[in-house]
């Protein structure tokens, strides 16, 4: 596959754990975004080093994504269950304590497959995909496993995505 930009968001229906934390068997990505930007963060695994990390940052960030009115979901290769394991242990004792966004579990692999993001290792390479209203990728952004993201980072794409509006279109935001 490689990229991913200017193409449709791939669609899943997949388990997931919602950010009020309740469990749901089938989460669809289509039905869920309906006309809303999304951001689709994939991590590694539960209960790792760097991911918990990222994730924190990304739920400190929570609000700035509503605000903006930016669907978040992150994936990984866990179960659902798995998750919510790791939402329901606290920060302190090495979890990530009750996160504000969706956690979708691809334990057949289809998602991380379909965004082109598996590694050798059968995880999920760090990868940001953000999704336009009309269901486009519009960026990709993919990294090695010890390479944490930038959240500010994430949001300034968003901010120059809604600046500029039409796929081709150069937006100035961030180049100051």
């Amino acid at each position: 596959m490689g990229v991913l930009v200017g193409r449709p968001a791939p669609d899943f229906t997949v388990p997931a754990i919602m950010g009020d934390g309740t469990l749901v068997e089938e989460f669809s990505l289509a039905e869920r975004i309906q006309s809303r930007p999304a951001l689709i963060f994939f991590y590694s695994l539960d209960f790792t080093s760097v991911c918990r990390l990222e994730l924190i940052a990304l739920n400190h960030r929570a609000e700035a994504f509503e605000q903006r009115g930016v669907e978040v979901i992150c994936v990984s290769v866990d179960s659902h269950f798995s998750h919510n394991a790791w939402r329901n242990t606290p920060e302190e004792q090495g979890g990530i304590g009750p996160v504000a966004f969706i956690m979708a579990s691809d334990l057949n692999h289809d998602i991380v497959r379909a965004f082109d993001v598996e590694s050798p290792a059968g995880m999920a390479y760090p990868g940001a995909f953000l999704i336009d209203k009309t269901g486009l990728i519009r960026s990709q952004v993919i990294n090695d496993v010890a390479l944490a993201r930038n959240i500010d980072e994430l949001l300034r794409l968003i901010d120059a995505l809604e600046s500029q509006g039409t796929p081709g279109e150069v937006s100035p935001t961030g180049l100051a």
